[in-house]
C-alpha cells in the first residue's frame, strides 16, 4: 500500500499500482484514461481484499446474532462507523448513520423535518433555501417536502463566472427559514462554495444547516466539527469504496429528537400491536438489514485515504487541475462552465467545445480509451442558467496524472479534427 516518501512527496506511480483496473487496455489495446471520478472512483487492492476477506470469512447477519460470524460481523460493520466518525472529526460514533448513498442521506434529512414535531417541523410557514448549482439528488427531496407541507422553496443564483451569488443572503435565508442545504463543492462547476458565511446567517434565523459533501469527502479533509453544520451528507462509492454505502452525519441532539423515516427490524426498541418504541441513534434510522459488506469496505477506503493523508491528495489534485485548466484554456472553440483558476474549487471540471455536442465528444474520447463523462451531470438547472444543453466533464483523483491531462488535450484536438 503507498504511504509517502520519506522526503514528503506524493508519489502518483506508487499510487496508480494500487488500482488494477488502471492497467486495463480498452478499444484495441489502448491505455486507460480515467477521468470519471466525479460520477464514481476507482477501488485500490486493499478495498478489492476486504471485501473478498469479508463475503469469504466473515459474512453475517448484524447485531441479531450470537455465533461466531455474526459477532465477527457485527464488529466489522461497527468498526467502519468508528472510522468513519474518525475520518470526519465526528464527536461520537453515534451521530454516523450508513444509508445507500448521499440521495438516501439527504432524503432521510428532508422526510424526517416534514414528519417532526416543532421546533423543526417544515410546515406551509416555512422557507426552504438550496442553490442553484445543487445536484438533483439536493433539489428533488427538498421540492418533495415543500410540495407535500405547503412550504416555499427559494434558492440562492450563480455568477457568471460559476460562482455562488451570495450577495443577498440576508434576503434569501430570512426569519422564515427552516432549512438551507447546499453543496460544499459542485460536481459539474467545481466550485467550493463559502460555508462560513452561509452557516452564520443560518444560525443567526435559527435554520437547520444541511450539507452535501459527496464531491467533497473524497478530496479534502471534512471535519463537521470545523463545517458547523447539522447534517453531513456524501457517499462511498467516490472515494475509493464500493456502491451501495452512503453516509449521514447528524448531530446528536438532532438525531435525538427527529422522527425515523423508515420502520423496520433492528430500529426498534420494543413493538406491540398498538405502538412501537425506537432504539437511540444511529440505529433508529438503519432499519432492515444494513449495507454491511459495502460498510466494511468503505472502512478500507478510508483506512487508505487516510494512509495517503488527505492533504497530500488536496494538494495533488490543486496541482492537476490548475494544469489541466491551463491546459484546457488553450484548446480552440473550448469553454470552461464554471471558475477558470484552480483557487476555491474541486476537481471537476465542466466544458463545451465550439458547437460539437458533448455526447460526440464524448463518444471519439472513448475511441481513444479516455474516460469522461457527458451530460447535463444531474445539475440540469446549472445547464439552464448558461445556455447550455450539456457539457463535457473532465474530473480528477488521487491517482490521476498530468500525462493523463496531456492525453485529454491531444483527444480534444482529436475531436475538433474529426469534426471539422
Amino acid at each position: 500500500m503507498h504511504t509517502p516518501r520519506p522526503d514528503g512527496t506524493f508519489d502518483v506511480e506508487a499510487i496508480r499500482k494500487d488500482f488494477p483496473i488502471l492497467q486495463r487496455l480498452v478499444h484495441d489495446g489502448k491505455p486507460l484514461v480515467y477521468l470519471d471520478n466525479a460520477a464514481t472512483s476507482q477501488k485500490p487492492k486493499q478495498v478489492l481484499d476486504a471485501l473478498e476477506a469479508y463475503y469469504a470469512q466473515h459474512n453475517a447477519n448484524v447485531h441479531r446474532g450470537v455465533h461466531v460470524l455474526a459477532e465477527e460481523a457485527t464488529a466489522l460493520y461497527e468498526s467502519a462507523r468508528d472510522k468513519v466518525a474518525a475520518f470526519v472529526n465526528a464527536p461520537s460514533r453515534d451521530e454516523v448513520i450508513f444509508t445507500k448513498n448521499a440521495s438516501e442521506s439527504l432524503n432521510l434529512v428532508a422526510n424526517m423535518l416534514g414528519w417532526a414535531d416543532e421546533p423543526y417541523r417544515v410546515d406551509d410557514g416555512s422557507e426552504i433555501v438550496i442553490t442553484e448549482m445543487e445536484h438533483h439528488s439536493n433539489i428533488v427531496p427538498w421540492q418533495l417536502l415543500a410540495q407535500r407541507t405547503g412550504a416555499t422553496l427559494r434558492w440562492f443564483g450563480l455568477t457568471d463566472d460559476g460562482r455562488l451569488d451570495i450577495s443577498n443572503i440576508d434576503q434569501v435565508i430570512t426569519e422564515r427559514t427552516k432549512v438551507v442545504s447546499f453543496v460544499l463543492v459542485s460536481n459539474i462547476l467545481g466550485t467550493q462554495n463559502p460555508v462560513e458565511a452561509i452557516v452564520r446567517r443560518a444560525q443567526e434565523v435559527g435554520a437547520i444547516v444541511v450539507v452535501d459533501a459527496s464531491q467533497a469527502a473524497p478530496h479534502m479533509t471534512l471535519d463537521v466539527q470545523e463545517l458547523g453544520a447539522d447534517f453531513v451528507a456524501f457517499t462511498g462509492h467516490k472515494m475509493l469504496g464500493p456502491t451501495g454505502i452512503g453516509v449521514l452525519w447528524g448531530r446528536q441532539e438532532l438525531l435525538e429528537d427527529l422522527p425515523p423515516f423508515l420502520g423496520g427490524g433492528e430500529m426498534i426498541e420494543t413493538v406491540t400491536m398498538q405502538s412501537s418504541t425506537y432504539a437511540p441513534a444511529p440505529h433508529k434510522f438503519e432499519a432492515g438489514t444494513p449495507p454491511i459488506a459495502q460498510a466494511v469496505g468503505l472502512g478500507a477506503a478510508i483506512d487508505y485515504l487516510s494512509a495517503v493523508g488527505m492533504d497530500n491528495i488536496a494538494a495533488h489534485e490543486h496541482a492537476i487541475t490548475a494544469y489541466a485548466l491551463e491546459q484546457l484554456q488553450q484548446v480552440p472553440d473550448l469553454r470552461i462552465i464554471g471558475p477558470t483558476t484552480a483557487e476555491d474549487r474541486g476537481a471537476a471540471i465542466s466544458f463545451t467545445l465550439g458547437d460539437i455536442h458533448p455526447h460526440d465528444v464524448g463518444q471519439v474520447l472513448d475511441e481513444q480509451g479516455i474516460a469522461v463523462r457527458v451530460g447535463h451531470h444531474c445539475a440540469r438547472p446549472v445547464c439552464l442558467r448558461y445556455g447550455i444543453p450539456a457539457t463535457t466533464r473532465a474530473s480528477f483523483y488521487l491517482y490521476s496524472t498530468e500525462a493523463e491531462v496531456d492525453a485529454l488535450v491531444a483527444g480534444l484536438h482529436h475531436v475538433r479534427a474529426f469534426f471539422g
